[in-house]
């Protein structure tokens, strides 16, 4: 279950960054294809990452704040990648 949830953390943060990708792509040359897409896939990632967070969570008793800090963390550009690295890397959690 960790593994997954270090899986949608590291995919979660990439769709987050193409996202800014295809914003500029969007606006600036008008070009709103690409965002249709990584917008969708981004907001399954989303979905899916908060989800498995909530279920580790309650899987393996996490506390109030670190359950917040993880769940924030996918509002923050690159806060899933620092996520990943401090609380859910092997041996850690």
């Amino acid at each position: 279950m960790i593994k997954t949830l270090r899986f949608l953390a590291i995919t979660e943060g990439i769709s987050y960054l193409l996202l800014a990708f295809t914003m500029i792509l969007k606006y600036g040359w008008e070009i709103p294809e690409p965002n249709y897409v990584v917008g969708m896939a981004h907001g399954v990632l989303f979905v899916l990452y908060c989800i498995s967070v909530l279920l580790c969570a309650n899987k393996f008793k996490w506390s109030f704040g670190k359950t917040l800090i993880l769940g924030l963390a996918s509002l923050i550009p690159f806060g899933t990648f620092w996520a990943e690295k401090k609380y859910l890397r092997v041996g850690i959690v």
